[in-house]
Formats: C-alpha cells, sequence, structure tokens
C-alpha cells in the first residue's frame, strides 16, 4: 500500500530530524551529579547547563542525546520490520501470519506516528485504527 510508505516516510523524517538535534547537542550521555543539584554534566564533566526548578534537570539529563539516539535506532529497527510487509497491513487482512504481523507493527508505526500528530505533514488517517480479526461467529462475536 502507497499509504503506509508515505506513513513510513514520515516518520522516518521525524526520527532524522530528531537525530539531527541530538547530534547538535553533542551526542553524547548528560548527567547529573548529585552534589551539584541542578546542573547537567556532558561527558567530560563540563556543565552543559543549570537548571534549578521543578525538576527540569532530572528530565533534561534523562533525556540526553545518547539516549535519544539510541532509542532512535530501535525505532529504526520496528520501521525496517514493518517496510518487509507494510502491504499486507490492510483495513482487512488476511489471517495469516505475516498479515497478522503487519497489522501489529502498523499499529506501532501508527502510535509512532501520532506522537508528531501536530505536525504539517500528518495525516489523519493514520491514526492507530483496530481491526476485526477472524471470523464473526454468532452474537458473541459480532
Amino acid at each position: 500500500m502507497a499509504d503506509n510508505m508515505d506513513l513510513l516516510a514520515f516518520v522516518r523524517a521525524r526520527l532524522a530530524e530528531e537525530e539531527d538535534i541530538a547530534r547538535a547537542a553533542g551526542g553524547d550521555g548528560w548527567r547529573m551529579p548529585a552534589e551539584a543539584p541542578g546542573e547537567v554534566h556532558d561527558r567530560t564533566s563540563g556543565i552543559a547547563f543549570v537548571v534549578r526548578s521543578r525538576g527540569y534537570d532530572r528530565h533534561i539529563a534523562f533525556q540526553d542525546p545518547a539516549r535519544t539516539l539510541r532509542r532512535i535506532e530501535t525505532n529504526r529497527v520496528l520501521l525496517d520490520e514493518y517496510e518487509e510487509i507494510a502491504a499486507l497491513d490492510a483495513d482487512r487482512p488476511a489471517q495469516d501470519f505475516s498479515s497478522g504481523r503487519a497489522v501489529g507493527l502498523g499499529f506501532v508505526v501508527r502510535q509512532m506516528a501520532a506522537e508528531h500528530a501536530g505536525h504539517p505533514d500528518y495525516k489523519v488517517k493514520w491514526l492507530p485504527r483496530f481491526s476485526h480479526w477472524g471470523p464473526s461467529t454468532g452474537p458473541e462475536g459480532s
């Protein structure tokens, strides 16, 4: 499906943007020394910046560029797996393993795209969808 390829391209582009930002921030791991509350240090133990209010320092240090780059790489693995079978991700999938895998990975990729729903290139039709899996078998299956 071409639309699934557009979805993949959209998520890959957002990851590339995020990667550029993380690399511009040095790509290094940051830390917060216990003896210096509010200071976020880079790998050389130099002060990268100081934020002394409301826990921002801990949050920012946790979201360091190195961690961001690792997360981007794991997301790209998921995207690569989905790309192999994206054509099988349909509203009414076949009832086989490959189609089930495509629908499951497609749900994950749609969740990744939804993280950027405010982006001007995001398409509402990419919202995560739920598919009926299996035949209806009476009132309980309807």
